[in-house]
């Protein structure tokens, strides 16, 4: 849910050259690239045709190592392309097509969003109620926030909160953290800017907004949805969870690259965040949800009417503004989030997107409705430049962009990335290598015993098998050896190593020498910003 983005075309002068050598070529009408892909020409749009969809869906596949991937395009009202390209599983090889379910994360929050929006269609809701109004309980660090927060706040990423923040309540999953928990616990969490100036993206918010669908229909957030959206669009394969699916035999395995092999992962089972990326669904079935939202409302045949188009209008409307880079490749000069959907510019048009990852797979949905076009992918690995490679392939035909080998550029994005990563990590593990070869002697008695954290609760410090040990109580996989570091600060090293997520471990000591407190962060930059370690604060119990 977190979790951590081609087309040829012709311009100017080489309009004409290059329609001779379409006219030349015929019946064939292709052209085949310096760099491998094959396009198919329709008429100047440049459209990537199937074949080069394959070409780069299978580029793409192999480059960033993901075993399946499925790749569905919406053009004026029809799905004009709908495939699946490797294997669900690498442990059955069995492959993708168009109804394999995959876990679509954090696209799910279109669905709450809208679930909502049903609610306002009705009357029972407002956009600007005022969360307390719906959950008496609800309260967050600031009297006035928690009184002033509405249910568009919930949407909207604008708490204040930092990016994350109290994500390990829920992920990695195996805690035993119910929605009473997270309600309670949201007070805890310290801001890092100002009520309602800043975009910091929030999971957490989404799930209290789950419950508000739940209190304001008498229906939980799963029912509703699942009556309300997915029976009435058509989506009868998908289902608000994976435990939740009627038939398991045709869906994706997680997959992650784990010390340098890709490989099945274990399953996200998380039960309390549904609502904010709980959608199990395949690209036949997204490719309804899209030309719903198309069709701004109506489903199906008899253009049955799921939700108004004042709501979809408010939804795909900016509520937060996104500070944006230099305006790049797709000239786009404003960015926003609405409600569950990202919002900019690409040359001229605006666009709607918004992308979802879960252990082991990740996901991205693209809409640009003056252009009726949608582009859905889907994988099974968790490597976002997979679906930001064939999204912007296939893209760019329909926006008449210049050629681009978007699998190159996302090839050589990834490498610079995980370079200026290592240059931080690799000598952090020249160290620890060094310290698991000639282990300190160290007074452990003065870091051991048990620190509590307000809202992740417990964890234990110990010695278990002759080595020194950190165990969460509430959230099982967090649990791994602590190597000493420097100073007072360790290395904790998960041992579900599937994790990537590695994190200093620093204690304070009090005037006679004894850890009275503990703090931690991530060692890599490039840790998902869901494992919030930064906002964790041990004090240690008598």
């Amino acid at each position: 849910m977190h979790r951590l983005f081609y087309k040829f075309v012709i311009t100017g002068s080489d309009l004409a050259t290059t329609f001779n050598i379409i006219l030349h070529l015929s019946l064939m009408k292709k052209i085949l690239l310096a760099a491998g892909l094959l396009f198919y020409y329709n008429a100047f749009t440049q459209v990537l045709s199937a074949a080069g969809i394959d070409s780069v869906t299978e580029r793409a596949r192999t480059s960033f190592h993901v075993p399946g991937i499925a790749v569905a395009v919406i053009k004026d009202g029809k799905v004009i392309h709908s495939k699946g390209y490797g294997s669900r599983s690498l442990n059955t090889g069995q492959p993708v097509d168009e109804n394999t379910l995959f876990g679509i994360a954090s696209n799910t929050k279109a669905f709450t969003a809208f679930a909502l929006g049903i609610l306002v269609d009705e009357g029972r809701i407002s956009w600007d109620d005022k969360v307390r109004q719906w959950i008496p309980e609800f309260k967050l660090y600031s009297p006035y926030v928690t009184e002033e927060f509405t249910i568009r706040d919930l949407l909207t990423h604008r708490s204040g909160l930092g990016l994350g923040a109290g994500d390990l309540m829920f992920f990695p999953d195996s805690s035993d953290f119910e929605l009473k928990d997270i309600l309670y616990n949201l007070r805890f969490l310290k801001p890092v800017s100002g009520f309602r100036t800043k975009f910091d993206y929030d999971n957490n918010m989404y799930i209290v907004a789950g419950e508000v669908v739940k209190r304001a229909s008498g229906q939980s957030w799963d029912d509703f949805v699942e009556t309300r959206i997915l029976k009435p669009a058509g989506m009868s394969q998908s289902a608000c969870s994976f435990e939740r699916l009627k038939d398991k035999s045709d869906v994706i395995d997680a997959h992650a690259e784990v010390e340098g092999r890709v490989q099945v992962i274990a399953r996200s089972t998380s039960k309390v965040d549904h609502a904010a990326g709980g959608i199990y669904s395949s690209i036949a079935d997204l490719s309804k949800w899209v030309m719903l939202l198309l069709n701004q409302g109506k489903a199906g045949p008899d253009s049955t009417r799921i939700f108004s188009t004042q709501v979809q209008k408010e939804i795909w409307s900016p509520q937060t503004i996104i500070r944006s880079q230099d305006p790049g490749y797709y000239n786009t000069h404003f960015e926003a989030y609405g409600f569950g959907f990202f919002i900019k510019d690409v040359k001229g048009f605006k666009e709607l997107s918004h992308t979802g990852g879960l252990e082991g797979m990740v996901t991205r949905i693209t809409i640009i409705p003056e252009l009726q076009l949608g582009i859905i992918v889907l994988t099974n690995q968790q490597e976002g430049a997979a679906f930001n490679a064939i999204t912007n392939q296939i893209k760019d035909g329909y926006l008449g962009m210049p050629r681009k080998d978007w699998v190159a550029e996302m090839v050589n994005e990834r490498n610079a990335m995980i370079s200026e990563g290592e240059k931080i990590t690799d000598p952090i593990r020249a160290a620890i290598s060094k310290m698991e070869e000639h282990p300190a002697k160290i007074d452990f008695k003065m870091y051991a015993g048990s620190y509590r954290d307000p809202w992740l609760g417990e964890v234990m410090i110990s010695v278990k098998n002759g080595k020194y040990w950190f165990d969460s109580k509430r959230s099982p996989k967090l649990t791994g050896e602590l190597i000493p570091y420097k100073g007072n600060s360790f290395v904790v090293k998960w041992r579900d190593r599937s994790m990537d997520a590695d994190a200093f471990v620093i204690f304070h000591l009090n005037e006679n020498g004894q850890a009275d407190a503990m703090q931690m962060k991530a060692v890599s930059p490039l840790t998902d910003f869901s494992y919030d370690f930064q906002d964790l604060d041990f004090k240690k119990l008598p």
